[in-house]
């Protein structure tokens, strides 16, 4: 598989994706602070901190994860990155490291997690997606429900709801 960089660019695609197991959830945190804290923003540190103050993990995390459906991507054994859907079509979380973004792996992740939902006679999906990652689920066919702010830790982050039909 190919994916496109850009245009003319392109890499092969060697990331083996996979159903994510109870094992996998504190290397998820890892990933999602990584993502968070060591890639491009459009948060302040503060506002980071406060989403992320420092990787998610133990029995809380756990809960909420077991109740989802996630893929992650693997390269040579590490997760570079993960998406989750709920029943109902919910994507929670879609989060990448820093140095496999660009590469595709967005993309492929949610083709994986479409596909899933579709098989299960989803119509829509929805998610809250972050400053950043408003343009790449626009990029799937998002649409931009409507802007909102929450409140985190004392600092005010920016989103957006957004929905696609199936």
């Amino acid at each position: 598989m190919k994916s496109t960089l850009g245009p003319g660019l392109s890499m092969p695609f060697d990331y083996l994706l996979r159903t994510a197991t109870a094992e996998d959830y504190d290397v998820l945190g890892a990933v999602m602070y990584d993502a968070i804290h060591n890639g491009p923003t459009k948060y302040t540190k503060a506002q980071s901190r406060a989403w992320a103050p420092e990787p998610w993990r133990g029995p809380d995390w756990a809960a909420r994860l077991a109740k989802q459906h996630i893929l992650v991507a693997e390269r040579a054994g590490d997760i570079h990155g993960f998406m989750s859907i709920e029943p109902g079509g919910y994507v929670d979380f879609a989060y990448i490291r820093p140095d496999a973004q660009g590469s595709g792996l967005f993309r492929k992740l949610f083709a994986a997690v479409s596909d899933w939902a579709h098989a299960r006679g989803e119509t829509e999906l929805s998610t809250h997606a972050s400053l950043m990652a408003q343009p790449a689920f626009a990029a799937m066919g998002f649409q931009i429900d409507h802007h909102e702010t929450v409140e985190v830790d004392g600092q005010s982050l920016r989103r957006a709801r957004m929905s696609k039909s199936l």
